[in-house]
């Protein structure tokens, strides 16, 4: 994953999909779009069915030469072929991935909005930190990442950043400068113009 000066598009599955038509309608997307990574952050926690879904897209993802990470399941990384792991519990899991996997792997770690945890995660090797919701929204309690912690995150530190959650087109553009990686899922998936929504957010990001 490497870090232009526009933000690379980094996609995030809905935690459920249907394998018949859902990854046709990636390739479309990955087609239309220039992207970094694809997440599977499927909701189960069924083997069989994380195992059939990564399959599926990895044929997707690899034949346009798009890397593949699977979120929490550090296990079935290499069991499956794909290309790493997006560490949902911030730092605590990176020295351990970083032992399990090979050199190449992507290992990636959710920080919530907290600085501490994203410095603790990138001394502890991970390849990228990822903070969000980057707004306060009607669930949970309302923390977020502050836009401030974007801009510091970018002239200190040299791991690259990812802005996930709550993102909508002005969020987009004010993050655009201070962001290597904009996190993109439920935005683009819940109103049923997937194409049409990400295009919309890859025009606000120049």
């Amino acid at each position: 994953m490497t870090t232009p000066d526009r933000p690379q598009i980094y996609l995030i599955t809905p935690p459920e999909i249907e394998l018949s038509t859902f990854p046709g309608q990636l390739a479309a997307l990955l087609d239309a779009q220039e992207v970094a990574c694809v997440r599977l952050a499927l909701a189960t926690r069924d083997e069989d069915r994380l195992a059939r879904a990564a399959d599926a897209l990895r044929e997707v993802t690899h034949a346009r030469d798009v890397a593949l990470v699977i979120a929490d399941h550090l296990l079935l990384v290499e069991r499956l072929g794909l290309d790493g792991v997006h560490l949902g519990d911030a730092a605590r899991s990176v020295r351990q991935a970083r032992k399990e996997l090979e050199d190449e792997a992507i290992v990636g770690a959710y920080c919530h909005g907290s600085r501490h945890e994203g410095m603790t995660a990138g001394e502890a090797g991970a390849d990228y930190v990822s903070f969000g919701p980057v707004q306060a929204g009607a669930l949970g309690d309302g923390s977020h990442a502050e836009a401030e912690l974007f801009q510091w995150w970018s002239e200190m530190i040299e791991v690259p950043v990812v802005a996930e959650g709550g993102l909508d087109l002005e969020r987009i553009r004010a993050l655009a400068p201070h962001t290597d990686f904009f996190g993109i899922g439920e935005e683009i998936w819940r109103g049923g113009e997937p194409k049409k929504a990400l295009a919309e957010m890859v025009s606000a990001m120049s």
